[in-house]
């Protein structure tokens, strides 16, 4: 049973058989607080601190301040911090109380400030901190120092292939064993790309005679040679047992790797220089090709054009790829003379973003699980950045590489990435993450949080 109101007051005595109460109630007296100084000065402990967004929403409602994001939060802490420091001390608590009156009634349903608002509205990201260092270290002797190239890529088994010097060699991210699966120094003949299957088992090898051979990487023997390149073969990209083949002799050339070795299925012609660059978009419709002519082009099966040719870049486009997040989404790296991250969309051919890095861009790739993108750079900082997408805010950058950084693939479980510098290191970084379903809601401060 609950006592009524009266029955909580301290009685005081009884006079002419009345009894008498001392009104022990606490309310808060506003009259002679110093807000601003008090509240920067409140003791706040360390989780507070943390999360900031409760003190903004204070800071909006009780001292007009007009606050809608954490950071002018912060900022506007340090300055009564600092400008309250040397005044003579004062009692520090935020609310004074007096005797004899009502506490104040609370509901969650009381108007708020439009700033107070606009901070409501602002989604919880949870902040996660990248390992600055890679977390494995491989020597790559004779990992040829040339933009063009594309001498590493990760295969859904778990299985690294790398193109050192005349030779292709594989090594186990499990067992961490390496095979040597195929050499062309009788040939004298350097491997300058390497792409597997998506099935993990073939690989496809290119080679700076102009032929591309295919490899069965289990049984450790060729499969198939397919010829039809004038010259070096720099750029590979499968679409299921389909081939794309980009070469120095400014062609690209579609197969399928099940029919005979002559048979040329389709010979694109765009580009006036070296074709370095190869992608299909997730749905297999576009195919982006990047070149040394600084030119960007996109294909399609029932076209023999590009039905878009970009020339906003002005040095060779190699890194491409393609936003798994957001069909038609097309991301291009220039290189030493450009050093933007270009954002298009191939349904309306319009650039939709762009962003100078500061450096030569030589790959990048998006984050499955997550709205983030990693590009890998050379000239004049060899270094390796993460991206937050569409905000193209930093998440981190990584630093390593003595040289520049010219090659790039991702894990099968899309969380690490490995990385070839002109060092002649292979580096393995822990950058993408797989997103958690929150349990919290999309607010950044729910007022209900801790009701049942």
């Amino acid at each position: 049973m609950f006592q009524p109101e009266y029955e909580k007051r301290l009685l005081r005595g009884v006079a002419g058989g009345r009894k008498e109460y001392l009104d022990l109630r606490c309310i808060p007296t506003r009259a002679g607080n110093q807000w601003s100084r008090n509240f920067a000065l409140a003791p706040v402990d360390s989780s507070e601190c943390e999360s900031s967004l409760y003190s903004c929403l204070l800071r909006n409602e009780f001292l007009d301040e007009n606050i809608t994001s954490l950071e002018n939060c912060k900022q506007s802490t340090q300055v009564h911090a600092q400008s309250e420091e040397f005044k003579q001390p004062h009692n520090n608590r935020i609310f004074g109380f007096a005797k004899g009156s009502s506490p104040p009634v609370r509901t969650p349903f009381a108007n708020i400030s439009e700033s107070s608002q606009r901070l409501l509205s602002i989604s919880k990201i949870p902040v996660r901190r990248l390992p600055r260092r890679p977390y494995k270290i491989l020597d790559a002797p004779e990992l040829q120092d040339d933009f063009y190239l594309n001498l590493i890529d990760w295969s859904s088994k778990n299985t690294l292939a790398v193109g050192l010097g005349c030779s292709v060699y594989l090594w186990s991210a499990v067992s961490g064993q390496v095979t040597r699966l195929c050499d062309f120094n009788n040939e004298d003949n350097l491997v300058t790309a390497v792409s597997w299957h998506g099935e993990g088992r073939q690989v496809a090898i290119g080679t700076q005679s102009g032929y591309v051979t295919i490899w069965d990487a289990e049984q450790q023997k060729q499969m198939n040679r397919l010829d039809g390149h004038s010259a070096r073969v720099t750029a590979l990209a499968w679409r299921g047992n389909r081939l794309a083949s980009g070469s120095r002799d400014r062609s690209i050339l579609q197969r399928d790797v099940r029919n005979p070795p002559t048979h040329i299925t389709r010979c694109l012609r765009g580009h006036k220089l070296e074709v370095c660059g190869l992608k299909w978009s997730p749905s297999n419709r576009y195919l982006a090709s990047g070149g040394s002519d600084n030119r960007l082009l996109v294909w399609t099966d029932d076209w023999p054009e590009p039905i878009y040719a970009f020339d906003e870049h002005k040095a060779v486009v190699k890194a491409l790829g393609w936003s798994p997040h957001k069909s038609g989404l097309l991301a291009s790296g220039g290189g030493s003379t450009d050093q933007c991250l270009r954002f298009w969309n191939v349904h309306t051919g319009k650039l939709v973003q762009c962003i100078n890095t500061g450096a030569q861009i030589s790959n990048l790739a998006w984050a499955r699980d997550s709205r983030e993108l990693v590009t890998t750079h050379g000239y004049a900082q060899p270094q390796v950045i993460a991206w937050r997408y569409p905000s193209l805010k930093q998440v981190a950058r990584l630093t390593g590489h003595t040289q520049r950084v010219l090659h790039l693939s991702v894990s099968p479980d899309n969380e690490s990435i490995v990385t070839g510098g002109a060092d002649e290191t292979l580096r393995f970084w822990t950058v993408f993450t797989k997103q958690q379903t929150s349990k919290d809601p999309n607010s950044g401060l729910s007022l209900f949080q801790g009701i049942r």
